[in-house]
């Protein structure tokens, strides 16, 4: 898809490690096999096999030390309120500009929860 490519290529010209995936299948199985921390998520919130919060979910679960954004042309207010309740730091309306993006990244990076220390 050319949204996918268009993030993947200005993010990783930013100098960031992009993981990218095509399903919430793939999104799972990506994240589970990635050696590197994740600090940022971009969770599309319609794929071809998921179109409700529940990747939101597990992704919450998977990477309680990541921040998620939700990128979406369906949102609504019940869905912005219950994604943000799910623990996505914001919800980002598509279309959106890619500087936008970079700058979003980067502020949900600086705001990802930070570990506890025992």
């Amino acid at each position: 898809m050319l949204i996918r490519w268009s993030i993947v290529e200005t993010l990783a010209q930013q100098g960031h490690t992009v993981v990218e995936a095509d399903t919430a299948r793939n999104a799972v199985r990506a994240m589970g096999e990635s050696r590197l921390p994740i600090d940022v998520i971009l969770l599309d919130y319609r794929l071809p096999d998921s179109s409700d919060l529940g990747l939101l979910s597990d992704m919450r679960r998977m990477h309680p030390e990541s921040s998620i954004v939700m990128m979406t042309a369906f949102a609504t207010p019940e869905m912005r309120t219950e994604a943000l309740a799910r623990g996505a730091y914001q919800v980002m309306a598509k279309p959106f500009d890619m500087h936008t993006l970079e700058s979003l990244v980067l502020e949900a990076n600086r705001a990802r929860p930070q570990p506890v220390s025992p």
